[in-house]
């Protein structure tokens, strides 16, 4: 698979120099049906959870997307040049944002650019993305290989767009992917001539608060929700269970689930309650976890106090305490059962423990804990649509090449040679002329726009602008940012480069952004 990855947008300031661009209409008819490939990330009513998952937690220990997509050596020019199939066209940005600025020796960074947060074998990553402009001001553009899978052949899992990301914060919200559109010879043949994908996204989410709610009321939530179960004394414990039974909120086990357990004292039937209570002649009766197995075999009798009933306990966790007690029960020390729901695509979107306990005859100096499970969800309120909130950058395709461009991204990673200039922290941009890419037989590319431009891995996806309006941080986006070369084997980075945008670029792109992704989901 190949990756690479962008990162937040802060405003800085600017004035930049404009190229000219033919002006086309939206309903412009493209020059040749596109080759395209469609499919869904998330529905609806995953989308809460989805960006719910997403905590700020998550957000700052996502990783650059950087697998595969740098290439060096003495790179040569291709013999096959990028050219246009029809007649250059443009569709110009909208929803300008008011976050203006005067003249300036500064860049003013866009305010459509941010993040993509995405996972790969349920690891977090990040590319970089940018509102575009559609009918329903919902599409980003971003890198086709920061969207799809090519090793699994199938999309990223949990995508969402984040623009303005800064430090674990997103103020104009969380925009959940919904429809991924790339292209058929990026998507089967992996050739990244055409490294491009348009995601449209659902309204933005934004948290507006958590609350502690009862059991029930927690049970039926269909939000983002998570437990904290808080250590309690044996007096609270009983007056808990008085108070709400056993499938209350209250619930104990031994400090050593592994304890053994010995045989039940001939006397049990005839001194039960003492047995229960504080222990007989060095042994009681206690809850102690075991696993599905012995749950299910575990006798009903006296052996197994029928005063109490044999419990389960199923609670959802976040995906990292998920991840943990994989671990631990692949070393034999969590007893329970791991199970993760997934949406209708297979992407995991909640995580649940399921602990199995029973009452076995233990030694009395064995120590019980005591507990008591709170129960919390996550508020959420419709943050509105992505091009309503921030502004759209145009589109432009068939353009000539030699214009000069802006390229925006996050470079984080050193050069070959160890030298490491960026941090990763802060959006960083280039500018310079557009012209014919080196071939990278690796890559399949033929036919791509290199930049010359120092950044170093980790700005994939970050959009390429022509006529960029430094006042109103607005441009036309005519390419991603797809690889990082070093051409002259110098072990120093000394090029980006995009898929040419063409004709069959414009009819991807003109079909997601006529494409309506719906209400959000309750």
């Amino acid at each position: 698979m190949n990756t690479r990855a962008k990162r937040l947008i802060l405003p800085v300031g600017g004035a930049l120099l404009a190229s000219t661009v033919v002006g086309v209409s939206m309903s412009a008819t493209a020059q040749a049906a596109p080759d395209r490939k469609s499919a869904t990330l998330a529905a609806s009513t995953d989308a809460k959870a989805i960006a719910g998952n997403w905590n700020a937690k998550k957000l700052q220990s996502a990783k650059s997307y950087l697998e595969d997509s740098t290439a060096a050596g003495r790179l040569k020019s291709s013999a096959t040049k990028a050219a246009a199939d029809g007649k250059a066209g443009s569709i110009a940005p909208s929803g300008q944002t008011s976050r203006t600025a005067g003249k300036s020796k500064n860049v003013n960074l866009p305010t459509t650019v941010g993040k993509v947060f995405f996972e790969v074998d349920g690891k977090p990553y990040w590319c970089s993305g940018s509102a575009i402009q559609s009918k329903y001001h919902n599409l980003v553009a971003t890198a086709g290989h920061c969207v799809y899978d090519t090793d699994k052949n199938k999309p990223v899992q949990n995508f969402v767009f984040i623009p303005g990301y800064y430090q674990g914060k997103a103020p104009w919200g969380i925009y959940v992917g919904a429809k991924v559109h790339t292209h058929y010879d990026f998507d089967v043949y992996e050739d990244y001539d055409k490294d491009y994908a348009f995601v449209n996204v659902y309204n933005g989410i934004k948290q507006t608060g958590e609350k502690e709610v009862v059991k029930s009321e927690y049970e039926k939530h269909k939000g983002f929700k998570y437990t904290v179960d808080k250590a309690i004394s044996q007096k609270e414990y009983e007056e808990g269970v008085d108070k709400y039974g056993v499938n209350g909120p209250y619930w104990k086990r031994l400090s050593d689930p592994t304890v053994e357990t010995v045989g039940k004292p001939a006397d049990a039937e005839k001194y039960l309650e003492d047995y229960i209570k504080d222990g007989r002649n060095g042994v009681k009766l206690a809850a102690v976890e075991v696993t599905e197995a012995t749950y299910a075999k575990a006798p009903k009798g006296l052996e197994n106090n029928a005063q109490y009933e044999r419990k389960t306990v199923k609670l959802p966790i976040s995906q990292e305490e998920y991840k943990s007690l994989l671990v631990q029960k692949g070393d034999g020390k969590f007893l329970g059962k791991l199970e993760a729901d997934k949406d209708k695509n297979g992407n995991e979107i909640a995580w649940f423990k399921t602990q199995y306990f029973v009452k076995k005859w233990v030694k009395t100096t064995v120590k019980e804990l005591y507990f008591r499970s709170h129960y919390y969800v996550k508020t959420f309120t419709d943050a509105g649509r992505l091009g309503d909130n921030v502004a759209e950058q145009g589109f432009a395709w068939n353009q000539k090449l030699y214009q000069k461009a802006y390229a925006f991204g996050y470079p984080t990673a050193p050069h070959l040679d160890g030298n490491k200039p960026y941090s990763g922290q802060t959006m960083k941009w280039c500018y310079n002329k557009m012209y014919p890419a080196p071939a990278v037989s690796s890559y399949k590319v033929q036919e791509q726009v290199a930049l010359k431009c120092a950044f170093t891995p980790g700005a994939s996806g970050g959009p390429l602008l022509l006529q960029y309006k430094n006042a109103k941080r607005t441009g036309y986006i005519n390419g991603v940012v797809s690889l990082t070369l070093d051409t002259d084997g110098n072990r120093r980075y000394d090029r980006i480069t995009t898929p040419y945008f063409d004709g069959e670029t414009y009819g991807i792109y003109k079909y997601a952004a006529n494409l309506w992704t719906g209400k959000l989901g309750s």
